[in-house]
């Protein structure tokens, strides 16, 4: 008898009690299997496994799945199983209204773009003072963390165009704010019309119009810049509203000349750059006279004199020592200001050539500057001189993000693109620049040299030679210099 049990399996009990709970069944089989390692390993392990059946809860010899567990469940607590369902059934409901209204609704802030406003005035000097307002209130949006706000160099490119749907695909963003505006010297005020547009969809989403005083100017952009942000939820810090509502100065003429300078400034790449530059250092200086607590004034005026020094107008010790003075007065007005730290980073790195120190001035700037390109381009330019090649090429792609139509920066990321042997994206890019520039010669060469490293195809880069020495023969030289 002592045999047959070593060699049988215990029979079922439900068959001899048909009444048995199934979880008691499976406890008296497992104390009876025939393998020692089959059976509980203690007397513990089989209490704690009575107990669970007691409780009505899975047993360990035993487990249940998650929906036989669910219907024991719902059979020994009818009344607050029947509660969850309801419960359930009215969750799923409450998620499938809320799903058909996101997938109606569009989708997030994905960015803004605020165009030039234009100016309802054919004076150059209205148009300017346009240019000033809207670089101020886009400037005030550029210091909000939470939103996304295209340069003011790839915003400039449209002025005068209002496809605002196609803007907003172009500079990759969700609305698009656009203002016209006009000044009256004789009554010394402003009518200034504001038009904010869901770029998806070409919707207006919120619109105004200032008649003021021009006293009200700063008053009047830092409400508008506050509003937009309103209007686009983004969250704003402490800090951030702080900044939106600090004027660039207390004088309108001292603003004039600013924004005048900058105009000189833009004109840096064009002909006649050292004269450009030094015209805008008197002006910025008229401005500083009559402003001496104008930040932005003496960080341009600094950029102004670091450029002249840079490229080799005016390289000379006095050149940077006027540099150094005007970043040392912008540190004693606002050492935490973005602005300063930016002007300094540019002067540590042109002038002295200090890579560490350029990289950590750049990375104060950031802290109050998010949106600004100029930092992550110059950090990618450094990081490259470093050698981090792949780093620097992040910083770039950020830098374009910011500012998606600046051709410099496209020509120069297509080639950290070209020694990652990253061809693809190489091309791209520089199809980018070229739509933006068509006849830019050295844009055209670097797409036929890609061909070449890319593809060991020399034709284009022959053609490419041959167009240029037909149509410009004295640009060909510093092209292919450049490239090859």
């Amino acid at each position: 008898m002592i045999q047959q049990a070593g060699e049988k399996p215990a029979p079922k009990l439900r068959t001899l009690v048909p009444g048995l709970d199934r979880d008691l069944e499976t406890i008296c089989a497992k104390c009876l299997e025939r393998e020692p390692g089959a059976r509980y390993r203690s007397a513990g392990a089989l209490a704690e496994d009575l107990e669970c059946w007691l409780e009505g809860q899975a047993i360990a010899a035993r487990p249940l799945s998650a929906p036989a567990r669910a219907r024991r469940w719902m059979r020994r607590s009818p009344a607050i199983a029947g509660m969850a369902v309801l419960l359930m059934v009215l969750g799923l409901a409450a998620g499938a209204t809320l799903w058909k209204r996101s997938a109606s609704s569009p989708p997030a802030t994905t960015g803004i773009a605020v165009l030039p406003f234009e100016s309802l005035s054919d004076s150059k000097e209205d148009a300017i003072f346009a240019d000033g307002v809207q670089d101020d209130i886009l400037t005030k949006l550029a210091s909000i963390r939470d939103l996304r706000v295209i340069s003011h160099t790839s915003v400039m490119k449209y002025r005068g165009e209002r496809h605002v749907r196609e803007i907003g695909t172009a500079l990759g963003v969700s609305h698009i704010l656009e203002g016209t505006i006009s000044r009256s010297r004789g009554s010394a005020r402003f009518h200034l019309k504001i038009r904010l547009i869901d770029a998806r969809t070409g919707t207006l989403v919120w619109a105004e119009e200032y008649d003021r005083d021009l006293s009200d100017l700063f008053a009047v952009q830092s409400e508008l810049a506050r509003t937009v942000a309103e209007r686009l939820r983004a969250k704003i810090s402490t800090a951030e509203k702080l900044a939106v509502e600090q004027p660039p100065t207390t004088d309108l003429i001292a603003f004039d000349l600013y924004n005048r300078a900058k105009n000189f400034l833009a004109l840096r790449l064009s002909s006649g750059v050292k004269a450009n530059l030094l015209q805008a250092i008197d002006l910025l200086n008229e401005a500083v006279a009559r402003d001496p607590f104008f930040l932005q004034a003496y960080c341009q005026l600094a950029y102004a004199h670091d450029q002249l020094y840079f490229l080799g107008y005016d390289h000379t010790p006095a050149r940077s020592a006027l540099a150094e003075a005007a970043i040392e007065r912008a540190f004693r007005l606002h050492p935490d200001a973005g602005e300063i730290h930016l002007a300094h980073a540019r002067n540590l790195y042109h002038e002295h050539l200090d890579y560490g120190g350029a990289l950590a001035e750049l990375k104060l700037a950031r802290q109050t500057l998010p949106n600004d390109a100029r930092i992550f381009r110059m950090m990618g330019y450094i990081q490259r001189r470093q050698g981090l090649w792949e780093e620097s090429t992040r910083s770039l792609e950020r830098a374009l993000d910011l500012d998606p139509r600046h051709v410099e920066t496209l020509q120069q990321i297509a080639l950290s693109y070209g020694v990652l042997k990253r061809y693809a994206d190489e091309k791209s890019v520089l199809d980018r620049a070229l739509a933006i520039e068509p006849t830019d010669f050295d844009t055209k060469i670097a797409l036929a040299a890609l061909q070449f490293h890319w593809k060991a195809d020399t034709r284009p880069m022959r053609d490419t030679i041959d167009s240029i020495q037909s149509t410009n023969p004295e640009a060909l030289s510093n092209a292919v210099d450049e490239q090859l």
